[in-house]
């Protein structure tokens, strides 16, 4: 028997929840024994349901292959099989916040990819090398659903990736007034380019809901837990225009920063490559060593050469420089299904377990 967790993923078949199969293969900690998904999805394989849309570069694990997929619905019989799930379900808002609650009432932890809870007010939304704190307000959670070990955390956004990390590094110096423009990659849709061939040397200016996301979830994540709930910080003022462009994998930013106390460009690099967080001082599995590092070379970072760094959990910097109408202007980039998506939701639930709110059933 392993002394391994076993993990269900809700919505496995659909591109996130694959990312979560191919970065769980011979986790040290977790192992996948149950995949749950839609109605036409259950009672096949996880082979034959997935079929010709496996979209990562890396081949199916062979461990999933013969797994007969169950019904995402069938909560009980789900929750029963399983010490903890990751949630990353096509449906509308309210029917992922209900079946996200749902599966926590069973006494089944829920990690989430999902944005459906992002503002509940008791559930945490962390980034662990900046909130691991956040996740004491489970304790409050638990007293309103009732429940003993059964809760409901998430990931933030992955369009922030690329820049709330850096701004968190500079805090001392008091960013006030960030503006943040992103460049996203289509798998951010859930796409590849076979699926989307109109994204093919085109540019789309819009991506819904994406601005609200970019410019309120930081602030969430830099907020303090008071009277049972996370309340917001009230700064820095953040404004943001997000932009899907053809690239498969990696979410840029272009970010301007103006300081209350201004800062020079060698301690602004100074604070990128000491920050650390949890992760990195409790050695979790999937924690990057160097969380940011910063790319000295006018044309870095790039998709091409930096995405994957530490892995795809990392996150890449460059071209730091004064601005004559803000203080400082840089470029960030980040991984946006594995730091952005299922390996962000990974590092959370990693974090959880060290915490103890992730455990055997």
């Amino acid at each position: 028997m392993s002394d391994k967790l076993k993990v269900g993923i809700l919505g496995g078949t659909g591109m996130v929840g694959q990312r979560f199969i191919s970065l769980l293969e011979n986790h040290p900690w977790f192992e996948v024994t149950t995949i749950a998904a839609s109605p036409r999805s259950a009672g096949k394989t996880y082979e034959e349901a997935v079929g010709d849309r496996w979209k990562m570069t890396t081949p199916m694990p062979e461990a999933v292959k013969n797994i007969v997929v169950m019904n995402v619905n069938e909560v009980e019989a789900v929750a029963a099989e399983v010490d903890f799930v990751f949630s990353a379900v096509d449906m509308t808002k309210d029917e992922i916040k209900a079946i996200e609650e749902a599966y926590a009432k069973t006494e089944t932890p829920v990690v989430s990819n999902n944005s459906a809870h992002r503002w509940t007010p008791d559930v945490p939304m962390v980034v662990p090398e900046i909130n691991p704190e956040h996740m004491a307000v489970i304790d409050f959670q638990k007293k309103r659903l009732g429940t003993k070990r059964g809760f409901v955390a998430v990931k933030p956004n992955c369009s922030i990736q690329s820049y709330a990390p850096v701004l968190t590094a500079w805090k001392e110096f008091e960013p006030v007034e960030v503006v943040a423009t992103t460049y996203q990659a289509i798998s951010g849709a859930g796409k590849t380019f076979k699926d989307w061939p109109e994204m093919v040397e085109n540019i789309i200016p819009y991506i819904g809901g994406e601005e609200e996301k970019s410019e309120k979830e930081p602030l969430r994540i830099w907020g303090k837990i008071e009277d049972g709930v996370i309340k917001p910080a009230e700064g820095p003022v953040i404004t943001c225009q997000c932009i899907r462009v053809p690239v498969l994998n990696g979410h840029t930013a272009a970010v301007f920063v103006k300081f209350n106390k201004k800062p020079t460009k060698e301690q602004l690099i100074a604070k990128i490559r000491e920050f650390e967080g949890e992760p990195q001082r409790l050695n979790l599995p999937s924690a990057p060593k160097q969380f940011i590092q910063y790319l000295e070379e006018d044309n870095r970072p790039q998709v091409n050469l930096d995405d994957d760094y530490e892995n795809g959990m990392g996150v890449s910097v460059g071209r730091i420089r004064e601005d004559h109408v803000y203080d400082f202007k840089f470029i960030g980039l980040s991984h946006n299904t594995v730091r952005g998506a299922a390996g962000g939701a990974i590092l959370c639930a990693e974090l959880l377990k060290a915490q103890g709110y992730i455990t055997k059933k």
